[in-house]
């Protein structure tokens, strides 16, 4: 009889269980044979177009294996709870020993540093004014320290010079673990080091600078934090971008029931099996079309899901 029509598997997504689909993920991503790698970054993303009536976007929060790339769970963020509440319990799903968990300003949480530390891992967790005294109080410290020199810091142990598309950017990794002028030291679990790190981009001959600020339950290694915080950002590249561009994430208007959030997690093990199965020269979204195209390919990929 062919292949069912849209709405037919807008209905069925729609009606399935989106908890146990969840389940069922994150029973499959444990049964995989892959090596998970020493970083796991946790960031949200926003369906931007997955609005209704009264019902806001759906906005998951996923934990992404950033050497290996591929999701190894994610959790909905409702409208009565956000990422700091929801965080906790993605940790939760997750075995954290001997590897390293890399967060954005929202999970900068003493609860959330904790139970990282608890559970095995350790942490290196973006800094904003979320934690306003913590943030003044690292701030001034780099500020004279770059000024004045502080013993202690890690002059310049790392710098690094990306280009492409006409644009040149200059990271300058500043750290130490001479922290015992912070007030809030004993808040944080097992904090060793603060980091800055200072940015310079110039775009079509213009400069701009930015200065981002983290701590860290890491010893103080320039070079290899600075490695980690860049991984983190793979999560941008390797699967937020992925989803919009060879997925068409934000232009998705399904919005009805429990379709967006299933729709999400159907998208990361497609990314998932695909990621196990493509050399470094294909792209997911010419791959997907092979897979289109050639029932034999797309049986190969099925096959790299179990």
């Amino acid at each position: 009889n062919g292949i069912a029509s849209d709405d037919t598997f807008r209905r069925f997504f729609r009606a399935i269980d989106s908890e146990k689909f969840q389940k069922n993920f994150l029973n499959w991503v444990n049964s995989l044979d892959f090596k998970k790698g020493e970083i796991i970054a946790i960031d949200g993303k926003t369906s931007r177009r997955s609005h209704d009536k009264d019902q806001k976007p759906l906005h998951l929060i996923s934990a992404f294996a950033s050497e290996a790339r591929v999701v190894l769970c994610q959790k909905k963020v409702d409208g009565k709870t956000n990422e700091i509440t929801e965080i906790p319990e993605l940790l939760n799903w997750l075995d954290l020993k001997g590897t390293i968990v890399t967060i954005d300003a929202m999970g900068c949480q003493t609860k959330i540093a904790s139970q990282i530390i608890n559970q095995g891992g350790d942490y290196v967790l973006a800094l904003k004014g979320n934690q306003s005294n913590l943030h003044d109080e690292i701030i001034n410290y780099f500020e004279q320290a770059k000024e004045y020199g502080t013993k202690g810091i890690d002059y310049l142990a790392f710098e690094e010079e990306s280009k492409g598309h006409g644009r040149k950017e200059i990271r300058k990794i500043y750290i130490t673990n001479q922290i015992d002028f912070l007030p809030q030291k004993n808040e944080w679990e097992n904090l060793q080091s603060i980091v800055c790190i200072s940015s310079e981009r110039i775009v079509d001959n213009k400069k701009s600078k930015e200065n981002r600020y983290y701590i860290t339950s890491l010893p103080s290694l320039a070079k290899k934090i600075g490695e980690i915080i860049r991984k983190h950002w793979a999560i941008e590249n390797s699967l937020h971008w992925v989803l919009d561009v060879s997925f068409g994430e934000d232009q998705s208007r399904i919005r009805k029931g429990n379709g967006p959030e299933n729709m999400a997690v159907m998208r990361h093990c497609v990314i998932n099996m695909i990621r196990r199965f493509k050399n470094k020269r294909q792209s997911i979204k010419g791959l997907r079309k092979q897979a289109a195209w050639d029932e034999e390919i797309l049986k190969r990929i099925l096959d790299m899901a179990s």
